[in-house]
């Protein structure tokens, strides 16, 4: 991950986990509560890549964790986002940029129902059963539909933050960023300095008074 990316990564990380606690925690909604941190994941993991998006995932899932009124078991969230970071990256469209809007609800879509089976997995590994009373099939539904409903406004401007804020000048002059135009990568500039240039052709000259046999 490259160091350009660092800083957008941590205010957007930061303002989804605001928005996480401070509004959508409090609103009481049935069910599950809207997953502003995991579209935040997903948005900069089809930016970023694999190994961004697990990096980013693991560090939102982290300050979740620890942030108040956190009740579950630290690295639990952790461990869920940075699968899912990793995941989403895996589906990483070219060059960073979404084309389709079906394409990136189906990734958060199934962000959203893998999310919420993990972290009730995970819990019920750790002791925590609070799945079971509330109704994991309940949680699961209303986790997809609010998600769902935020993605169309959240995933679109994380995605253009992160290629907009998170390029490397230096890559990007050089033609290998991979959020900017295609470029010429470093094998293609290999291939182009080691390309042989024409030169003169030489053609064989018959002495006169030695004829080729047959």
């Amino acid at each position: 991950m490259r160091l350009a990316r660092i800083p957008v990564s941590a205010v957007l990380t930061l303002l989804g986990l605001i928005l996480q606690v401070s509004v959508f925690g409090r609103l009481q909604l049935p069910g599950a509560t809207p997953d502003i941190l995991l579209l935040v994941v997903v948005g900069l993991a089809m930016v970023y890549g694999p190994t961004g998006g697990c990096l980013v995932g693991f560090s939102a899932g982290l300050l979740a964790d620890l942030a108040p009124p956190s009740d579950h078991a630290i690295g639990r969230y952790a461990l869920v986002l940075c699968l899912m970071g990793y995941a989403a990256g895996l589906l990483r469209p070219e060059h960073g940029r979404q084309r389709s809007v079906s394409s990136a609800l189906l990734v958060v879509g199934a962000a959203a129902i893998a999310s919420t089976l993990l972290y009730a997995m995970v819990g019920a590994l750790v002791g925590d059963t609070a799945a079971r009373h509330v109704g994991l099939g309940g949680l699961v539904i209303s986790a997809l539909l609010y998600d769902l409903l935020l993605a169309p406004f959240v995933v679109p401007l994380v995605m253009l933050l992160g290629r907009r804020f998170g390029r490397d000048p230096v890559a990007a002059a050089s033609g290998d960023d991979d959020t900017g135009g295609p470029g010429l990568g470093s094998l293609a500039r290999y291939r182009t300095t080691r390309d042989v240039s024409a030169g003169p052709t030489y053609k064989k000259r018959r002495v006169p008074g030695f004829a080729r046999r047959p």
